[in-house]
């Protein structure tokens, strides 16, 4: 080979080792890495998330606020309120509250506008069981007796028009601290169970007692247990 043309080439190699060499890194290759590692970051995030949730649900917690769009929650926070004002008059607490104290007592001061307005222009006023009495809400019972003697009073009024007995359940609402009245009363009332279980009570007028044979004087009382619900006397008869 030539010798200048040997020179040339052994120049050209020392000035390609000198020059120093820069790695481009693919654009697209970077883009695609970085958009996978968020990908697996919110899946991950998410994955979280969902177990957390499914975890709170499986241990029977719910939160009644996550529901405060919904109508399902204004019903959910009424029946509350209901079920609170009956179970204060049971106790004997009868006197009114305002809408605010009822939401304290029932933790629900956190409710939005629109379900408190909802709750005065039509959930509270419109319920057979609260009564509005100057702006404020009591509980509104079938049967609102004070002690026992305006229940034997009442007892009394119904066997005199031959109403019948009254069931226990509907005396046990309205009827403060009940359980300690009626046995109280003791024999001036009398008790008849239904096939369904349910309790009736009767007012025992001992001024017409006679003696009658026992199969007859329960069929006396069952027969008019159909006042309040329907006895099968004639079930009742053969059972006994």
């Amino acid at each position: 080979m030539d010798p200048s043309l040997l020179r040339e080439r052994e120049l050209f190699k020392k000035r390609a080792l000198s020059t120093p060499v820069v790695e481009k890194r693919s654009v697209s290759s970077e883009s695609s890495s970085s958009s996978s590692k968020k990908k697996k970051a919110k899946l991950e995030h998410g994955g979280s998330s969902g177990s957390k949730q499914n975890s709170d649900h499986s241990n029977g917690s719910f939160n009644l606020k996550a529901l405060s769009g919904s109508s399902g929650y204004k019903f959910g926070v009424l029946a509350k309120i209901v079920n609170y004002m009956k179970t204060r008059h049971q106790r004997g607490d009868t006197h009114p509250l305002t809408l605010e104290e009822i939401l304290d007592e029932t933790q629900h001061l956190d409710i939005g506008l629109k379900q408190k307005q909802w709750l005065m222009t039509e959930a509270l006023v419109n319920n057979p069981k609260i009564e509005v009495i100057d702006g404020k809400y009591a509980f509104k019972p079938k049967y609102n007796l004070k002690d026992k003697k305006a229940l034997l009073r009442l007892l009394d009024k119904h066997d005199q028009r031959g109403l019948g007995g009254i069931l226990l359940e509907d005396i046990e609402e309205g009827l403060p601290n009940s359980q300690k009245a009626v046995k109280a009363l003791g024999d001036q009332i009398l008790f008849v169970n239904r096939p369904d279980k349910k309790k009736i009570l009767f007012f025992n007028d001992k001024s017409c007692q006679f003696s009658v044979d026992e199969g007859k004087r329960q069929m006396k009382y069952v027969q008019a247990g159909k006042a309040v619900g329907g006895v099968n006397s004639e079930k009742t008869a053969v059972e006994e």
